[in-house]
């Protein structure tokens, strides 16, 4: 791969468990923030949105069928080997929200949160 890619849930979702409701992920908000803050930090990210139905295909095509919970970041194979990841089939991605804010920063130019 050649860009990370960042996976996000579009808002306004309904899950058939809760009928009658419109949901947002809180965690897929978080990300559309910063990423909506600063604009320019992000040409070399690839960010999908998808909705909140399973199966996750293109999600499951990358990293499998265990790993389909947004937000993930998906690494690009250039990405260095001291990043907190996880693996699926030698592809590595990052599935914790402030991980992949960390992450974001390091590979991406995005400030870091304030502690």
């Amino acid at each position: 791969m050649q860009r990370d890619i960042l996976f996000l849930l579009k808002p306004g979702f309904i899950d058939p468990a809760l009928p009658g409701q419109d949901f947002y992920c809180w965690s897929c908000a978080l990300m559309e923030g910063v990423l909506a803050s600063f604009p320019s930090h992000k040409p070399n990210l690839d960010v999908r949105r998808i909705a909140f139905p399973r199966p996750r295909d293109e999600i499951i095509a990358l990293i499998g069928v265990a790993n389909q919970s947004l937000p993930v970041l998906i690494l690009a194979d250039d990405a260095p080997g001291d990043l907190p990841v996880q693996f699926h089939e030698g592809r590595r991605f990052v599935s914790d929200t402030m991980a992949i804010l960390d992450v974001l920063y390091r590979r991406n130019g995005f400030p870091p949160p304030h502690p």
